[in-house]
């Protein structure tokens, strides 16, 4: 699964680029602190069997922000009044990250709790799109897969090995990056972002 800093990895590229004019090195940590918040229910699966990529990690957290905020641009515009064009487009950006790089990147790698508390069911989304000159076009994407409830999938994280008491004397292991590919990917992503928030600052 992908640890936070590939989560984080991922929201700076959505907010060197979806930022535009209102990059700067504040809203970039907003927008990167957006991604990593889901990554919080590890801890709370201390607690709450099967609670990690359930409790934060449904659509329902992102589903709510946005409603929130649709509610604010109809209902006096506080966001804008406090802080500009640039608080609305940080929180935007921010429901964004959310999403896509904090809820969606573990969605199609190793599945979330999509609907978590009202359906109790994990679901990953993982599959193929290639051409054959046998078959045509071949996809699998739309056979989600799942996956189990809370009652009975355990995702193990350095924090929790196993469901109930972790067994004594077992080493924790707590993923930076796990590939070539995420190494690459961190670098370049952390590389851009240095970048805009040196830019930023020249102006």
């Amino acid at each position: 699964m992908p640890s936070t800093v590939v989560h984080v990895a991922v929201a700076g590229l959505l907010a060197t680029s979806l930022l535009a004019d209102h990059f700067d090195g504040r809203a970039a940590a907003v927008v990167m602190a957006a991604a990593a918040l889901p990554d919080l229910d590890t801890l709370v699966g201390l607690w709450v069997p099967g609670g990690h990529r359930a409790v934060l990690h449904t659509l329902l957290l992102p589903m709510g922000i946005c409603a929130l905020l649709l509610m604010d641009r109809v209902g006096g515009n506080r966001i804008r009044r406090r802080w500009g064009a640039y608080g609305v487009r940080v929180a935007w950006v921010s429901l964004v990250s959310l999403l896509v790089a904090g809820v969606g990147l573990d969605l199609v790698t190793n599945g979330v709790n999509v609907f978590y508390p009202i359906h109790d069911q994990f679901y990953t989304v993982s599959g193929k799109l290639s051409f054959s000159n046998q078959e045509g076009v071949v996809q699998t994407f739309l056979e989600s897969e799942s996956r189990g409830s809370t009652g009975n999938t355990h995702y193990r994280t350095g924090f929790d090995l196993a469901r109930g008491p972790d067994p004594a004397g077992k080493e924790r292991t707590f993923p930076i990056v796990q590939s070539g590919r995420q190494l690459l990917f961190g670098v370049m992503s952390f590389g851009i972002l240095g970048f805009r928030v040196w830019e930023s600052r020249k102006k």
